[in-house]
């Protein structure tokens, strides 16, 4: 059977399923949804499913303990037979640590890549279950659910009028490593001798085994859905002591992974009410919110909620604009960027800072932030100005104009110039320009469609349409040819760029002179 074909199948297949198991959790039928989920996790087209995502994922090279990485030429049908339930042991995780923002560092925890894999294969059949019983109001770690929707929704609660004028912003302190293993095992629907397995297996570090007595560990491919079990009620909590006839108090509720904000109408309402609400909630998952990140902040005052600013001015008006801190980390990144690649070519700094301005402005390109994609094309024009006063000490300005910014005829644009494959042609990478990305507004979400129900099915194609549609519009074209012909001959001499000769061999003479 053909790969593509095959995945297909095993996508169907796979897919068939999921959908039953979302009907049954629907229905409050529980033992035909742990009934699905065993035959699902038993199914040889998941275990193929979920080696194949193990092996594409971005972390597919990276071992765990027992120093094993698959590769795209390991058989998939012979690793997908080892996983088996019986006398299946984990190992321990490789514990690593990265940075924080703060300058902390957050612990991992690298499984196996079988363990890797065992848990992608569970989480085909518990991720139906997580989007059906999940809050409405969660976008974190779920399918077809992005920052964007949790954005726009807090701008739905709060852009008007007469809308809240209080906001908590609430984080919890070290959710991942928290959370108690006591109340996962009773209220997560898995099999739960394969779960305690998981969450009692320990890690490594310096040649020693550490054990593990609370949470889940951080690189796991099923953390993000344990976590989102585990924090989902709180949203269903909140509006069953606030309902629709008690709207006056304006109390909504927006959560994207461990990080939530609450709105209300007073700052007493929040303090003698919500919070001690949402810590009894999370007292009993043993985890509580750290008194760093967690704070009271009046509208006007303004905060910053997933890297954007929400803010409402005198006038009346909601801005939600890239944070401060935001936009200094990627001044900083672009600076980095360039002042490493001193001595590397023209062509490749700007493929690794069109990649890095793509991604940011691609995250802020629905918000107010026009004026400040100005800014990073402007304090990026500087960088590279004395990037090449960095290289060309001795040469004036005027010939470093003609050479790094006239080559796309944009003004002031900094571009490559190189010889395509073809001897004709010339090859001409610019710089992206962030200021010419349009602002385009995001369409929200509904909150109450289900990717794994059959009916909301539609629902998903043709949103899926409208988003490439939109995404269309703000592409930008960074590599241009042309005929060498047509380029200036100034520019082509300072590049060093000259057509190909012709390889053909000359014709011999057929007679005899």
């Amino acid at each position: 059977m053909n790969i593509t074909n095959l995945f297909s199948e095993c996508y169907k297949r796979v897919r068939k399923l999921q959908i039953r198991i979302a009907k049954a959790v629907q229905k409050r039928e529980v033992n035909k949804a742990k009934k699905l989920g065993r035959i699902l996790t038993r199914s040889i087209y998941a275990k193929i499913l979920s080696v194949w995502k193990v092996i594409n994922n971005k972390g597919g090279r990276t071992p765990g303990v027992d120093k094993v990485v698959w590769t795209k030429e390991t058989d998939l049908f012979e690793v997908a037979k080892t996983l088996k339930q019986r006398g299946y042991h984990p190992l321990p995780l490789r514990r690593i640590y990265i940075l924080k923002r703060n300058g902390k560092k957050r612990p991992l925890g690298i499984p196996t890549m079988k363990d890797r894999a065992m848990q992608a294969l569970h989480l085909l059949a518990l991720e139906p279950v997580a989007e059906t019983v999940g809050d409405k109001f969660s976008y974190g770690f779920r399918k077809y659910r992005s920052c964007r929707d949790a954005i726009k929704y807090l701008y739905t609660c709060l852009s008007r009028k007469n809308s809240a004028t209080w906001v908590l912003e609430a984080d919890i302190r070290g959710c991942f490593d928290n959370i108690n293993h006591d109340w996962l095992l009773k209220h997560i629907p898995i099999d739960k001798q394969i779960l305690r397995k998981w969450l009692k297996c320990g890690f490594i570090e310096n040649n020693q085994h550490h054990p593990t007595t609370a949470g889940t560990p951080q690189g796991g491919i099923i953390s993000p859905a344990l976590m989102n079990l585990t924090l989902d009620g709180l949203g269903a909590l909140i509006k069953k002591k606030y309902p629709i006839w008690r709207n006056y108090l304006k109390v909504n509720f927006v959560r994207y992974a461990d990080d939530f904000v609450i709105t209300a109408v007073s700052k007493e309402l929040i303090e003698t009410e919500i919070i001690p609400l949402v810590t009894e909630f999370l007292a009993e998952r043993g985890l509580t919110l750290s008194s760093e990140k967690t704070k009271i902040t009046h509208i006007t005052e303004g905060f910053d909620f997933l890297s954007q600013n929400t803010r409402k001015y005198p006038n009346g008006k909601l801005f939600q604009m890239p944070s401060d801190k935001a936009v200094c980390e990627i001044k900083h990144k672009l600076r980095d960027t360039v002042f490493k690649n001193l001595n590397a070519k023209p062509n490749e700094l700007i493929l690794q800072l069109n990649s890095i301005l793509r991604g940011w402005t691609n995250y802020h390109k629905h918000i107010v932030s026009k004026e400040i994609f100005k800014t990073i094309d402007y304090y990026l024009w500087r960088l590279l100005g004395k990037w090449c006063k960095r290289r060309h000490a001795n040469k004036p300005w005027k010939w470093i104009r003609a050479k790094y910014f006239t080559a796309s005829e944009e003004a002031c644009s900094f571009a490559s110039v190189t010889r395509s494959k073809k001897g004709n042609t010339v090859r001409i990478n610019k710089i992206f320009r962030a200021g010419r990305v349009p602002i385009i507004r995001h369409t929200i979400i509904d909150s109450t469609k289900n990717c794994y129900l059959k009916t909301d099915e539609q629902y998903f194609i043709n949103r899926r349409r409208t988003l490439q549609q939109k995404s269309l519009k703000t592409k930008q074209n960074c590599i241009i040819l042309k005929k060498i012909k047509e380029t200036q001959h100034e520019l082509l001499t300072l590049w060093n760029v000259e057509p190909v000769e012709s390889q053909k061999k000359p014709l011999r003479n057929a007679r005899a002179v």
